[in-house]
């Protein structure tokens, strides 16, 4: 009989789910968190022939310090965290969630647009301040106030993700443009046209970046790209930080050089205290802390597909390979 195999979950507090345990023999550990510097000794402690992890990084010395480690269960989409060239060395197969955000994450996005649109964070600081008190109007035109409909919104990267905000905009009535390395089969029937980098940049009133975090894609917002924006343009970044030169965004907002951000991640996290977009302090900039996914019932969904595929994969029929 096969000896159970041994399952560590390193940063278990990463998620607020039930987690059903998978249904095949195995013994489980979990901690709340961990950190880099112990990921090592700790999967060594179990024996661990599965290790589940969210943010916690396994790179290339990590596992050559872990022969009994067979399967890595990311319990997150991005991989970044992971050295998936040493893990196909290594014969270590990695899976990871999909598609589990395409309700809680588009739906984010739009709540950091409309409030940038609408200026809510602007009025609300007037309000604050008692400017609406002091009015001789009914109302505050301090803030000019922008529609939805009718405008444009240009998308980098059209997964799964990029697709459901796509259908949210159109249901606002604005146009969508999309910009992806792979050509667009169906377009026409998402109601959306296909566009070059260039014109998404420089004709689009809010552009949302939804792309994956790669050496070709680091830094793909920076100030070059920033000053060929329009002035009155927003950027979303509900995807990774380290798609935009953070510096440079800073500057820019500044400078009036575009109207707006909105952000859910920046490059570290959680940031250090001297982040420069962590400080900035200005009304037309909103910084959420990387709680897009966050949903209930999307922790739901990712801890349960989480399970499927460790089961998967034990029995035989490993699924969200990415290594």
């Amino acid at each position: 009989m096969n000896a159970p195999h041994s399952i560590v979950f390193l940063d278990r507090d990463s998620v607020i789910a039930n987690i059903r345990r998978p249904a095949f023999e195995h013994r489980w550990t979990e901690y709340p968190a961990t950190r880099a510097g112990d990921a090592v000794a700790r999967l060594r402690e179990a024996g661990a022939s599965i290790a589940i992890t969210n943010k916690v990084p396994l790179r290339a010395a990590d596992l050559a310090q872990l022969p009994e480690l067979k399967m890595i269960a990311v319990a997150a989409t991005g991989t970044d965290i992971i050295d998936l060239a040493a893990c196909r060395e290594r014969g270590i197969v990695v899976s990871n969630i999909r598609n589990y955000a395409v309700h809680t994450l588009p739906e984010h996005t739009f709540a950091l647009i409309l409030a940038l649109r609408r200026q809510i964070v602007a009025y609300r600081a007037d309000i604050e301040a008692g400017l609406w008190q002091k009015s001789e109007r009914f109302c505050l035109f301090g803030h000019p106030i922008s529609d939805l409909a009718g405008s444009r919104l240009g998308l980098l990267g059209y997964g799964a993700l990029g697709k459901s905000v796509a259908q949210i905009a159109r249901a606002f009535g604005m146009e969508v443009i999309v910009h992806t390395r792979s050509p667009l089969a169906d377009a026409a029937a998402d109601g959306v046209r296909e566009a070059s980098f260039d014109e998404v940049l420089e004709s689009s009133d809010i552009i949302s970046l939804h792309l994956p975090l790669t050496p070709q894609t680091r830094e793909l917002i920076g100030a070059r790209e920033l000053i060929r924006m329009k002035r009155n343009a927003l950027l979303i970044n509900t995807a990774r930080g380290g798609l935009v030169d953070e510096t440079a965004l800073a500057d820019a907002l500044r400078a009036g050089v575009i109207a707006g951000a909105g952000f859910d991640v920046l490059v570290q996290e959680p940031p250090p205290a001297d982040n420069v977009l962590l400080n900035l302090r200005l009304p037309n900039f909103l910084l959420t802390p990387h709680s897009a996914w966050a949903s209930t019932q999307a922790m739901q969904v990712l801890v349960d597909q989480l399970i499927d595929n460790v089961e998967a994969w034990v029995a035989g029929a490993p699924r969200n390979v990415v290594a």
